[in-house]
């Protein structure tokens, strides 16, 4: 993974800054996203773990994988909402490991308008299923923001 702050991290790293931060007794938000954009003959998927202090806030680690290009939406949103399941769980799986009190949300691409309003059962029924809250636009930030913007060719950030 990587961050702006920490630059190259393991994910038992970021995980040992999640406890780190979390360790005072604000209210806490974990927020796991991840956007994709076909560059060139290759998917670029990005997956964010966001870290929010309510009122106060926060911090974010990414990871980006270039898998087989994916033309379909549908095929794309499906592989991003995997990531971000997959992500999410071993994220679970350590605050629970730690009884680190903060919520745990999935951020998915998807929204009421244009062409993923047609997703939102299968997509929210999978997520909430896995066990996560789901939140979609405009309230996904960690994907529809943070993500996303690292997804774009050129970005800074990678």
């Amino acid at each position: 993974m990587k961050s702006i702050t920490y630059g190259e991290i393991s994910f038992d790293k970021v995980c040992e800054k999640i406890k780190e931060y979390t360790g005072d007794k604000a209210e806490y938000v974990i927020s796991v996203g991840t956007d994709s954009q076909n560059v060139d003959g290759y998917t670029k998927m990005v997956s964010v773990i966001a870290l929010v202090r309510k009122r106060k806030g926060g911090i974010f680690f990414y990871d980006i994988k270039k898998i087989k290009k994916i033309k379909n939406l549908r095929q794309k949103i499906f592989k991003e909402t995997q990531f971000s399941i997959e992500l999410a769980s071993k994220v679970m799986e350590f605050i629970n490991q730690n009884h680190i009190k903060a919520s745990l949300e999935i951020h998915v691409d998807i929204g009421s308008q244009g062409d993923t309003k047609y997703l939102i059962k299968e997509i929210v029924g999978w997520v909430m299923g896995s066990g996560f809250k789901c939140c979609m636009k405009p309230d996904s930030y960690a994907s529809t923001g943070v993500a996303d913007k690292i997804s774009k060719k050129g970005s800074k950030v990678c």
